[in-house]
């Protein structure tokens, strides 16, 4: 596993990191590299995947707490299995434990990385992430959407206990509601005690003695309609969060957020950069020679414009106020307008004639960049 990256490293978080660190930073790069924003990307899909992996051990108490001690070869499955060297390979010949957690619960008493009890504690329902497509104009202006996603919400019937409505639960009868079972293991060290979550009611200390006949452990699928407000000048890519709106949290752990990522179609006409907008303007090459009055567009309609003569191909003219408001404010950027010079094409032969008639009377005078060209040459 020396290939490996270190999973601090992935998430770009010290070793220290908190829980919401670890979580903030993981988010940030789930969205960056998702498979579903980087179609047919391979290296953000193997990035997705690393950034995954990261947090599922990093997240977890018990997990991360093995990661620190002996890092990646904590997961590895030749550890503590006569494997290569190391911790795992001393202790090969005790009959193979398999994970290094087998090892510390049978010679440390299960308390490594606090798993008694824990799932007892309260506990953050998980998060959501949605796809939410707009118009560019609706990006730009604003707009109001629905949405409708699946969730895991608390049975209303038993408000999330799992218990038939007027039933109480029950003390569990094998751990007596302490969440976990001792046991002894005799090893060629001597008799061991090792402690694990309670089989007979998950760790919880409690049972249901009468099932709710609404939901399966007190929580029940939900289908839930939202409307959102989409701001005014939020860009592709950009994330909504509904908190408090995800699957529902455990033994009264609040519900999880929905993300909702963003996603802008494109427009026939405009690029958008940041809040400004640009547009190729095509003009040809006789109106941009002798100037003239055009029509612009603009996401808010259509402006007059004199383009002044000479004009040349590539001139950019800049409409201000014209672009995408900055989102969070009520200033907006500005719109760029770039000529693109079309020369005619199929002329007849009198026409021909007659520019060939207009070009004989022109000189270098009215080509600075040939005038220019010619004298460095």
């Amino acid at each position: 596993m020396a290939d490996k990256r270190d999973y601090y490293e992935v998430l770009g978080v010290p070793k220290g990191a908190s829980e919401d660190e670890i979580k903030k930073a993981y988010r940030k790069l789930a969205k960056q590299y998702h498979p579903d924003l980087n179609p047919g990307d391979k290296t953000a899909e193997a990035k997705f995947k690393e950034i995954s992996e990261a947090h599922e051990i990093l997240s977890d108490p018990e997990k991360r707490a093995k990661y620190d001690q002996f890092g990646h070869a904590a997961f590895d499955p030749s550890f503590g299995a006569g494997g290569a060297g190391g911790f795992g390979g001393g202790f090969g010949g005790f009959g193979g434990f398999g994970d290094v957690g087998d090892i510390f619960e049978t010679f440390f008493g299960g308390g490594f990385g606090g798993r008694s009890g824990s799932s007892n504690r309260p506990q953050k329902g998980e998060d959501i992430e949605l796809t939410l497509t707009v118009t560019f104009e609706e990006a730009a202006f604003g707009c109001q959407k629905e949405i409708r996603y699946r969730t895991r919400d608390l049975c209303k019937a038993c408000k999330g206990t799992g218990a038939k409505n007027g039933t109480e639960l029950e003390t569990c009868s094998q751990c007596g509601g302490r969440g976990f079972v001792t046991t002894t293991q005799r090893t060629i060290l001597g008799s061991m005690q090792s402690q694990r979550p309670c089989p007979a009611c998950g760790g919880k200390g409690k049972r249901i003695k009468v099932p709710c006949p609404e939901c399966h452990g007190g929580i029940k699928a939900a289908d839930k309609t939202k409307v959102i407000t989409v701001p005014a000048g939020i860009d592709d890519r950009q994330s909504l969060t509904l908190r408090g709106q995800g699957n529902a949290g455990a033994n009264g752990g609040p519900a999880g957020d929905v993300y909702i990522i963003i996603r802008v179609q494109p427009h026939k006409l405009f690029e958008r950069r940041g809040s400004d907008l640009y547009c190729r303007y095509p003009l040809s090459a006789i109106d941009a020679a002798l100037g003239c009055e055009v029509v612009i567009p603009t996401l808010e309609g259509k402006v007059k414009y004199t383009v002044p003569e000479g004009t040349q191909n590539g001139a950019t003219f800049r409409f201000r106020g014209k672009g995408v408001t900055r989102i969070g404010t009520k200033n907006k950027g500005d719109l760029f307008v770039t000529v693109e010079t079309e020369i005619p094409k199929r002329l007849s032969k009198k026409q021909k004639e007659d520019l060939r008639a207009v070009a004989a009377t022109l000189g270098d005078k009215n080509f600075e960049k040939r005038k220019q060209f010619n004298d460095q040459m």
